[in-house]
């Protein structure tokens, strides 16, 4: 069961990660200058986009300022990529 939640979670840093990525490279936004806006350390930032890192919803929030997306765009395109079916909870 702890290794079912560590696989939907590891899911989700890396849809999260992959959406991030995406936009940051469409923004032509450097690590160094997109960490530098958020106030993370870049090797933290290379954390979040390789799906290591797992950030509270306040550093998500920064992350939509930072590249002027929604925040509820960000969600709804990493639900996009999990799939209807995906869910956190067993």
């Amino acid at each position: 069961m702890q290794e079912e939640t560590l696989d939907v979670k590891q899911k989700f840093k890396k849809a999260l990660a992959q959406v991030v990525k995406r936009h940051r490279k469409e923004q032509q936004k450097s690590i160094s200058k997109i960490s530098a806006e958020i106030m993370m350390t870049k090797s933290m930032w290379t954390d979040l986009e390789s799906g290591i890192k797992d950030p509270q919803l306040t550093t998500i929030w920064k992350i939509s300022e930072a590249l002027n997306i929604p925040l509820e765009n960000i969600i709804k395109e990493i639900k996009d990529i999990l799939g209807k079916d995906f869910t956190l909870i067993d």
